[in-house]
C-alpha cells in the first residue's frame, strides 16, 4: 500500500456544478465508474479516477474540465462535492507540496508525466461514437448564457405534435430572442430553468432539451428556434412522476417568459460541404435534430449541394410519431424516410434496427461513401443494435468493420446522442 505524503499534492479532476446540465455523458463515458451522481451534482471520486480524459471530449457544456490542486490527504470527497452550488476557489499549497495527477496515478509521477500519460490514454475512446465534428461542421458557440446570467426569451407558438388521446404528449416550441443574440448550428441543444425551487428549497437545474430548428431559425432570418419535448409523466421504471422541467415547457402559453442557458453541443453538428449524405437514425424526440438538419437541407434545396438523406424513424405508434404529417410531405426524392413502430394493433413490434437490416443494402452503400456521416439520437436501449445492423451491414459488403468504425468514429462521422 503506498504511504501518502502530508505534503502530497493532487491535480484533483472536478465538475462545475454552474454549467453542469446533468446530460449524464460524463458518467457513461467514464471507464472506471469514477463519476457518478445524485438528484442534484455530478461528482468525481479522486481515488477512482486515473485521469485518462475519456470524458472530457464529449461533455456539451465543457463542465467536465475542471481542476483544482490540493493536498492529497484534503482532496475533496464526493459527498463534498454533492453538496456544492459552485466550484471552490483555487487554494494556495504550502511550501513544499509536491503535485501529482490523480490519485489513481503513481504516487511519485510528477504533473508533467501524468499530463503525457493522459494524452496517451484519451486517444483510446470508450465511446462509439464521434467525440469530434466533422471537418467542415460550422464554428459552433457555446456557453453564452449561464445560470447566473440566463436569457429571457418569449414563447412565440406552442403546438401538439402527437395525435391527442395517445400516451405521447409531444410539443412543437417556439422560442423568441428578440434583439438578443443567440446563434445555434442544428445538433446543438439549450437549458431551460424551469420556475420554483426543489423539495430542497434550492432554484431548479436547468434541463437540457435539442434544438429542432435550422440555423437561420425556426421562421427563416427570425432570431428564433424550435424545441420538441414529451410530457414526462411515469420513470423508466413506469411508476407515476410529474417531470418539473418538461411539464413546465409544455404548458407554456404564447407570449410567457423563459430562462434559457446554452447554447451547448460542439460535436454532433452537420458537415458544410456539398455532396454528404446524411443517416439519421431516431426515436420519438431524438427526431429533434434530425429535423434541423432535415429542415437545413429544404431550404437548401437547388443550391448543387446534392449527397442523400435516409432517416430511420421509431415510435410506438404512428400516432405519437411527432412530425408524421409534415415528414409525409416531403418529397420521396428528397428523403429516403422509413418508420418504425412497435405498438400497432395487430401487427408484430418493429424497431429501427429491424427496418435497418432490411435496408441493409442500401446502408452499405452509404457506409462505402466517406462522404457519409452517420447520427443516432434517442433511446439508449437502441444504440447497440444500431451499432450491430451498421457493423452487419458492413460485413456482409465486403468492409472491415473495425476498420471502418475507427475511421467514423476519427472523422466525425458517427455521432451518438442517446438517453
Amino acid at each position: 500500500m503506498t504511504e501518502i505524503v502530508a505534503t502530497e499534492a493532487l491535480k484533483q479532476h472536478l465538475i462545475d456544478p454552474e454549467i453542469c446540465i446533468r446530460c449524464n455523458t460524463c458518467e457513461e463515458a467514464c471507464p472506471v465508474d469514477a463519476i457518478t451522481h445524485d438528484s442534484r451534482n455530478y461528482v468525481v471520486d479522486a481515488d477512482k479516477c486515473n485521469f485518462c480524459m475519456a470524458c472530457i471530449s464529449p461533455c456539451p457544456t465543457g463542465s467536465i474540465d475542471n481542476w483544482r490542486t490540493v493536498l492529497k490527504i484534503a482532496a475533496y470527497t464526493t459527498a463534498e462535492q454533492l453538496t456544492w452550488d459552485e466550484l471552490p476557489p483555487e487554494k494556495p499549497l504550502p511550501d513544499g507540496a509536491v503535485a501529482t495527477s490523480s490519485a489513481a496515478a503513481s504516487s511519485a509521477q510528477p504533473v508533467a508525466e501524468a499530463e503525457e500519460l493522459s494524452q496517451a490514454n484519451s486517444a483510446i475512446s470508450v465511446v462509439s461514437g464521434s467525440t469530434v465534428p466533422p471537418w467542415s461542421a460550422a464554428h459552433p458557440y457555446v456557453n453564452l448564457y449561464g445560470h447566473k446570467a440566463p436569457v429571457v426569451a418569449t414563447v412565440s407558438g406552442n403546438f401538439r405534435v402527437t395525435e391527442l388521446g395517445t400516451e405521447s404528449d409531444t410539443h412543437h416550441i417556439v422560442l423568441d430572442f428578440g434583439g438578443t443574440p443567440f446563434p445555434v448550428l442544428e445538433g446543438q441543444s439549450i437549458g431551460i430553468i424551469a420556475p420554483g425551487v426543489d423539495a430542497h428549497g434550492r432554484a431548479h437545474h436547468a434541463r437540457q432539451y435539442s434544438i429542432a430548428s435550422p440555423r437561420d431559425g425556426e421562421r427563416p432570418n427570425y432570431n428564433n428556434i424550435s424545441l420538441t419535448v414529451k410530457r414526462v409523466t411515469e420513470d423508466y421504471d413506469g411508476k407515476p412522476v410529474r417531470g418539473v422541467a418538461s411539464n413546465y415547457v409544455c404548458d407554456l402559453q404564447k407570449g410567457d417568459k423563459v430562462q434559457v442557458i446554452g447554447p451547448f453541443g460542439t460535436s454532433f453538428l452537420m458537415p458544410n460541404h456539398a455532396n454528404t449524405n446524411l443517416l439519421m437514425i431516431c426515436t420519438g424526440t431524438g427526431s429533434a435534430p434530425m429535423r434541423a438538419m432535415t429542415e437545413r437541407r429544404r431550404r437548401r434545396v437547388g443550391k448543387s449541394e446534392g449527397g442523400k438523406l435516409m432517416l430511420f424513424f421509431g415510435a410506438r405508434s404512428q400516432k405519437e410519431l411527432p412530425y408524421f404529417g409534415p415528414l409525409m410531405n416531403l418529397p420521396k426524392d428528397f428523403i429516403d424516410i422509413n418508420f418504425a413502430f412497435s405498438r400497432t394493433p395487430n401487427q408484430p413490434k418493429r424497431y429501427v434496427q429491424d427496418l435497418m437490416r432490411e435496408r441493409a443494402a442500401d446502408i452499405a452503400a452509404l457506409l462505402k461513401d466517406a462522404n457519409t456521416y452517420i447520427y443516432v439520437c434517442g433511446l439508449k436501449g437502441m444504440e447497440t443494435g444500431v451499432l450491430e445492423v451498421l457493423r452487419d451491414a458492413a460485413i456482409a459488403h465486403g468492409m472491415d468493420w473495425q476498420t471502418l468504425h475507427a475511421d467514423l468514429k476519427r472523422d466525425g462521422r458517427l455521432h451518438l446522442e442517446t438517453y
